[in-house]
């Protein structure tokens, strides 16, 4: 009996999964069943199998990158997945992988690992988001939208799914002429130009990452908005401070993620002090379902180091104490799980590519990570957040008519 034998027959029930150890000998778990793969893994060395036994997610993470834990039938997704759906978060399941006081360390090691002053803030931003353009751009859409996109309907392309997100999300911001808009973690500048495209507004969008600065600005020179886009490389931090009560609108997508707990309640106090006394923000943030938790360690490791999914419950308290008013909240709840698919088909389509340009090791890294967080939008307690808030209870019509007229003239496919 291997020894991963106590740890596989807890969780596999559903689908089949073959296990090929070192010398040879074969390991069955679970019985075939529809919409489960059948999955079977070989592992070159035991090394890879004692590491799965001392903490199973970065473990396999790392057993896979390494070559010591190799997919014989199906693939890394089907593997992840397998596992994942044999334990969903809606049905009360859990993975077990780890004890009270492994639970407790993570827990404390994300707090830690997340109070993100600004220099480490900068450092974070630039491990994940400064690898290269080159890279984002094999597997995103045209437009390069970095974050989880809006699937109004199931047929859609990548490109149509990220520009329904986008008119999504400016039909929810109220837009009027001669706004100042503000887009904290602008990523490469695709919903400034969009807004400005959409609205004759003005735009600031600001983010750490120097990559995307510079693709951001000469974007914008592109689409011929630069006299009403402009992009800085500046701490939302430092910007308040600057340029307390300048703007009308605040749109941040997929940017809160990389805030961290500590600093949840100074991110709202940036955000409303930037605000003029009308002014709205829409917020689009991954959230966990449920209670507060933990970021895992492979991805404070290699993906989001200084990252937190925060629960609803800690977001809107944190926006309590600067006495912002949460004007509409939408759950998107798979959303994400499709976007992370398109994702990963793309980058096994590129698999040459990424590998000339990145190496074996990250392309299998970054495939776990596509195939992790997918499992975690599927089965895990992982699903999307839009909420607008507002300063005044006044800023905003009384119901929410206008976000659909306004999502139909902005040629987006929802019901708002």
């Amino acid at each position: 009996m291997s020894i991963l034998r106590p740890f596989l027959s807890r969780v596999i029930h559903k689908g089949r999964l073959t296990v090929v150890l070192p010398d040879g000998a074969r390991e069955e778990y679970g019985e075939p069943a529809p919409d489960f793969p059948d999955v079977t893994i070989r592992f070159t060395s035991r090394k890879g199998m004692r590491r799965i036994i001392l903490d199973p997610r970065i473990g396999a993470a790392e057993a896979f990158m390494d070559g010591e834990m190799e997919l014989v039938e199906g693939d890394i997704m089907e593997l992840v997945a397998l596992i994942r759906s044999n334990t969903p978060w809606d049905r009360g399941a859990k993975l077990h992988d780890k004890n009270w006081l492994g639970r407790r360390a993570d827990w404390v090691k994300t707090r830690i690992g997340s109070i993100n002053r600004q220099r480490q803030s900068r450092a974070n931003v630039k491990h994940h988001y400064d690898i290269g353009n080159d890279l984002y751009r094999l597997f995103l859409d045209e437009d390069m939208q970095y974050s989880c996109a809006y699937w109004a309907r199931p047929d859609m392309t990548l490109e149509e799914a990220q520009a329904a997100k986008k008119a999504h999300i400016a039909a929810k911001l109220a837009l009027a002429p001669g706004q100042r808009v503000l887009d904290i973690g602008c990523g490469w500048g695709g919903m400034a130009i969009t807004l400005a495209k959409l609205e004759k507004v003005e735009v600031l969008g600001i983010t750490l990452s120097e990559e995307q600065l510079a693709l951001a600005r000469r974007r914008a020179e592109a689409a011929g908005v630069a006299d009403r886009v402009r992009f800085e490389l500046i701490d939302y931090r430092d910007l308040a401070a600057r340029e307390a009560g300048r703007f009308d609108r605040i749109v941040s997508v997929g940017m809160f993620e990389h805030v961290g707990a500590p600093n949840f309640q100074t991110f709202f106090r940036a955000a409303a002090n930037l605000m003029t006394a009308d002014g709205v923000m829409l917020l689009h943030t991954i959230g966990r379902f449920g209670k507060p938790g933990s970021t895992d360690a492979f991805t404070r490791k290699y993906i989001f180091p200084g990252g937190y999914i925060p629960a609803l419950s800690e977001t809107l308290a944190a926006s309590e104490k600067s006495r912002l008013i949460a004007t509409d909240i939408e759950t998107l709840r798979l959303h994400y799980a499709l976007t992370l698919r398109q994702w990963y088909a793309r980058t096994l389509a590129r698999e040459a590519e990424i590998v000339a340009m990145m190496g074996v090791r990250f392309f299998r890294m970054w495939c776990f990570y596509l195939a992790g967080a997918t499992a975690a939008f599927e089965s895990g307690g992982m699903g999307n957040y839009q909420i607008q808030f507002a300063r005044s209870r006044h800023a905003l019509p009384l119901t929410r008519d206008y976000m659909a007229e306004a999502e139909r003239d902005y040629g987006g496919e929802g019901s708002g």
